[in-house]
């Protein structure tokens, strides 16, 4: 937790946004495995972990917009938890931490909702993501549960994301030291990676160190030779001489403040002329958008930046052709840059994304891109001092891709597909680092990984 005044203040500044009634801000409950005593890891909501520090579950929390309470509504323990659970902090001292003196039983949460309902006061939720507190959410405000959603305040995500977007320097500092988490994690990766092992022996290992030093990894590791499918959870390949082994990972420091990098090795620890040709071409893209990302610049123009030196990469090789810009302005890169150059990163891996992307990465100003691979581009709108972004440009040959389109003719004035299927085993290349705007420029967030093709194949050496 950082000190009772960053939470009074955070609560401050949300109050100053102008909402009208109350907000309600439900915490996590513990959510079964496979039977009700044995959970999954607790995960505390991360708005809640914002406004409210508080670690624990069955919490919840209300502001009163209109003359400024703050309520929490909790149990303490009782003998039988203590005996499983150890001695635990009243309630009236969890309040005491965040500086808040209205505390309730979580059972009066029904009757104080009850109440504002009857007087007909405007009720702010933020959107759920947990089975429970839709159940919850639906037993206090008696919105059907398919509804709650789209019932949501857009105000209050509004309001929450403006906050939250912005990285305060004790942030910052989280930040850095789950960044040192993924480093350590990667820095395994080089060391490890080898023909005859197992992907799973690695990603195992990476696990383990952000356990080690944090609270765990913070997203699903993906550890694949086959980087062409983005998000893959498949640990089961054995590594041959070839292949090239993609890590996208990240930690959650002891905070929950996440991070989040990219790398890819040659198994065989050095890289074909092939492979060296297409990685320096994501090299390039991804020192480009940290060279020009800097405050009042549009993510989407540097999004569109990185494409164009990704296309430009590939008509050097002959895989693309035509006018760069037009290419790019028509989508033709789509083939093999299939997603958005970064997302924003905080509490959240992919921060605030359960409120929703389009309030977090667009605005009123800049609407998202429905066409294929822009419109995966999760941050859009314009950087600002205190944010934090990644920055993952890729290049990926996925054979089902390339067929279809192959097959539709599409983009054939820029694509010369003769040439693309040869890289048909190719798999995928994508570089990832975390980027901080800062007052002029940006700052890359933690001790960079190698990049370089040299300190890469260095970085593998025995």
């Amino acid at each position: 937790m950082f000190t009772k005044s960053i939470y009074i203040n955070r609560r401050k500044n949300l109050k100053s946004k102008g909402l009208n009634g109350i907000g309600l801000f439900l915490g996590n409950t513990e959510s079964p495995m496979n039977y009700p005593a044995n959970t999954y890891r607790f995960r505390q909501d991360s708005s809640f972990l914002y406004f409210f520090g508080l670690n624990l579950s069955n919490l919840a929390a209300v502001i009163d917009f209109d003359n400024g309470e703050e309520y929490l509504f909790g149990d303490d323990v009782d003998i039988d938890d203590i005996i499983w659970m150890g001695p635990q902090p009243k309630m009236n001292e969890l309040g005491n931490q965040i500086g808040i003196k209205n505390v309730l039983p979580i059972n009066k949460l029904y009757d104080f909702i009850s109440k504002q309902i009857q007087l007909k006061r405007t009720i702010h939720y933020l959107p759920p993501y947990r089975a429970e507190n839709k159940i919850l959410l639906n037993e206090l405000l008696d919105i059907p549960i398919k509804s709650l959603k789209n019932l949501s305040s857009t105000e209050l995500v509004r309001a929450v994301v403006s906050l939250r977007s912005i990285k305060a320097e004790e942030e910052i500092q989280e930040m850095e030291i789950a960044a040192e988490i993924g480093y350590k994690m990667h820095m395994c990766v080089f060391k490890m990676a080898r023909p005859g092992i197992k992907e799973q022996e690695i990603a195992g290992m990476m696990d383990g160190i952000a356990y080690q030093y944090g609270q765990g990894p913070s997203f699903p590791t993906i550890l694949s030779i086959h980087g062409e499918t983005l998000h893959n959870p498949y640990h089961n390949n054995i590594m041959q001489d070839g292949d090239l082994l993609l890590a996208d990972a990240g930690a959650q420091a002891n905070s929950y403040y996440a991070s989040d990098f990219t790398r890819v090795t040659p198994v065989s620890g050095k890289f074909t002329q092939k492979q060296k040709e297409i990685y320096e071409i994501v090299r390039r893209a991804n020192q480009n958008t940290i060279e020009i990302s800097a405050p009042g610049k549009k993510y989407i123009d540097i999004h569109l930046a990185a494409a164009k030196v990704i296309a430009n990469g590939l008509i050097e090789l002959g895989l693309m052709k035509g006018n760069v810009d037009d290419a790019v302005a028509q989508g033709a890169h789509t083939l093999f840059f299939v997603h958005g150059l970064g997302h924003m990163i905080g509490l959240d891996v992919h921060d605030m994304e359960d409120l929703g992307e389009n309030y977090v990465g667009y605005d009123d100003e800049l609407q998202r891109s429905e066409e294929f691979g822009t419109g995966s581009l999760r941050f859009a709108k314009t950087l600002k001092p205190g944010m934090i972004v990644s920055n993952e440009p890729g290049i990926y040959f996925i054979p089902a891709l390339i067929e279809k389109w192959k097959a539709e003719n599409k983009f054939s004035e820029f694509i010369n597909y003769s040439q693309v299927e040869k890289y048909m085993n190719f798999g995928g290349i994508r570089l990832e680092d975390e980027i901080l705007i800062t007052e002029d420029a940006c700052r890359l967030i933690g001790k960079r990984l190698p990049i370089e093709i040299k300190d890469v194949e260095d970085a593998m050496k025995d």
